[in-house]
């Protein structure tokens, strides 16, 4: 288990939640994760020049209790995740795995409770964003960033790295590192994908849609065959794989600056 600072355990302890809001701060060493899980809301993350890391979130509904809805602070070995408990998810190990076991969200039909979570992040801290039915936002990011939905959009503008899908919603990001290790996905179903990329970047591309068209700023080398719908090919020298992916929707990868 991490040992974290002394400033972190203590504002994991005096997280609470007051009527229908909630707020959590603390330090995390450089390159740890602070992660946000919710299942029906929105995440927002933008980021600060400070060391702290600072989270809140508003609870809302229209039939159900909102204080149904637990908000669960989980340290571990990767950084802090914070989550949104529905009741039925109680009788689980935690955080990580209740994200895990309800992604779609299925079983807390029931449940009309909305979390919509804001965070602000350090620039030495990594930043993890997933929910179910809501927006995903992270923008202004220095570090490492991934964020995810089922039935929302998804935007991320980061100096590092960046991954980010949906099902049903577009997907933006500004990626500002292109050395990335493993691959790097953008993926949505019924949507568009627009992604940014430093004008040095080298990759192995591979961009497919079915109604949809493909564009690039970069010049690509081409392997294979292709359409105006699926592409596979080479920026520079390649080495990095990028996948770019929907069914309903076009693709575009442009060139900054």
């Amino acid at each position: 288990m991490l040992l974290l600072t002394a400033a972190l355990t203590a504002a994991a302890l005096q997280g609470t939640t007051q009527g229908t809001d909630f707020r959590w701060s603390g330090t995390l060493p450089a390159g740890k994760t602070i992660e946000l899980r919710g299942v029906n809301g929105a995440i927002n993350a933008s980021a600060t020049s400070g060391r702290e890391v600072r989270v809140s979130a508003t609870k809302r509904a229209r039939r159900s209790d909102v204080a149904s809805v637990e908000i669960r602070v989980e340290e571990h070995e990767d950084g802090v995740t914070i989550c949104a408990i529905y009741p039925n998810q109680r009788s689980t190990s935690g955080c990580r795995d209740d994200g895990r076991r309800n992604r779609d969200g299925r079983n807390n039909e029931e449940n009309d409770v909305e979390v919509d979570f804001t965070v602000e992040v350090p620039a030495t801290v990594k930043f993890a964003g997933r929910t179910v039915n809501g927006d995903v936002e992270a923008t202004g990011l220095t570090a490492d960033a991934e964020v995810s939905t089922v039935n929302g959009d998804v935007e991320v503008s980061t100096r590092g790295m960046a991954e980010a899908t949906t099902v049903n919603g577009d997907v933006v990001a500004r990626v500002g590192r292109g050395d990335w290790s493993g691959p790097a996905e953008f993926t949505t179903v019924n949507g568009s994908v627009t992604v940014t990329l430093p004008a040095s970047v080298n990759a192995d591309v591979s961009a497919s849609t079915v109604n949809g068209d493909i564009s690039t700023d970069f010049p690509l080398t081409v392997r294979g065959r292709f359409g105006p719908r699926r592409l596979t090919g080479t920026i520079g020298s390649g080495g990095r794989s990028l996948s770019l992916k929907t069914v309903n929707g076009s693709i575009a990868i442009e060139r900054e600056g």
